[in-house]
C-alpha cells in the first residue's frame, strides 16, 4: 500500500549549491585564489546547475512563484552559462584568443534589474534569508557594472565581501529550514519577515 505524503521543501540544497557560488567567487574576486583556479570553479558551477534547476522545478510545482522562478534563473545564468563560460575563458587565455568580455555586463544588467525588483517578495521570508537576498542585491549590480567598464576592478571588494556573507546567510538558512522542518520546531532561529502573512493578506 502507497503511503502518501508532502513533497518536501527543496529550497535548502538550492541554497548550499548558492553558497558554494557565493564562497568561491568571494575566493576569486577578493584574491584568496589565483585567477587560474577559474577552470575549476567553472565545473563546480555545472554541479550547482544540476542542483539548483531540480530545486527551481520543483518549487514552481510547490506553487512557488517567487523562489521557483529565481532558482530556475540562477540554475541557467549564475551557474550554467557562468561555469561554461569560465572554462571557456581559461582555454581562450591559453590560445590568445580576443574576447570582449563587456557582452557579459549586457547579460548580468537584466538578470540584476530582475533581482532588484523581485526583492520585496522575500519580504515574506525569513530574516536570514533576507539578508542574503539584500547583499545579492549588492553584489550582482557591482559585476554588471564591472563587465562593462562603468566600474573599475577595485569593485571587486564590494562584490566579493557580499557574495562571501550572503553565502553564510544562505548556509545558515538550510541549516534552520532543514532541522526546524526535521524536529518540527524552531531549533535555529532564522528571524521575522519583515511582512507577515496577515499583514500581506490585509494589504491585498
Amino acid at each position: 500500500m502507497s503511503q502518501e505524503h508532502a513533497a518536501a521543501n527543496p529550497a535548502p540544497a538550492g541554497l548550499v549549491a548558492l553558497a558554494m557560488a557565493c564562497f568561491t567567487f568571494y575566493a576569486m574576486h577578493t584574491g584568496k585564489v589565483d585567477p587560474s583556479a577559474g577552470v575549476l570553479l567553472g565545473i563546480w558551477l555545472l554541479g550547482g546547475f544540476v542542483i539548483q534547476l531540480i530545486v527551481g522545478v520543483m518549487e514552481l510545482n510547490h506553487g512557488n512563484v517567487l523562489g521557483g522562478n529565481v532558482f530556475t534563473f540562477f540554475a541557467a545564468f549564475f551557474m550554467l552559462v557562468t561555469g561554461l563560460e569560465l572554462i571557456f575563458k581559461f582555454f581562450a587565455a591559453q590560445n590568445g584568443w580576443t574576447i570582449d568580455p563587456r557582452i557579459d555586463g549586457w547579460a548580468w544588467l537584466p538578470l540584476a534589474i530582475a533581482l532588484l525588483t523581485w526583492t520585496p517578495g522575500y519580504f515574506k521570508s525569513p530574516l536570514s534569508l533576507i539578508i542574503a537576498v539584500l547583499l545579492l542585491d549588492i553584489a550582482v549590480p557591482v559585476i554588471a557594472l564591472m563587465d562593462l567598464g562603468i566600474l573599475s576592478r577595485e569593485w571587486h571588494a564590494v562584490s566579493g565581501n557580499s557574495l562571501g556573507i550572503a553565502g553564510i546567510f544562505a548556509l545558515y538558512t538550510a541549516w534552520g529550514v532543514v532541522l526546524n522542518t526535521h524536529f518540527g520546531k524552531t531549533v535555529i532561529p532564522l528571524g521575522a519577515p519583515f511582512i507577515k502573512e496577515n499583514q500581506a493578506s490585509v494589504s491585498k
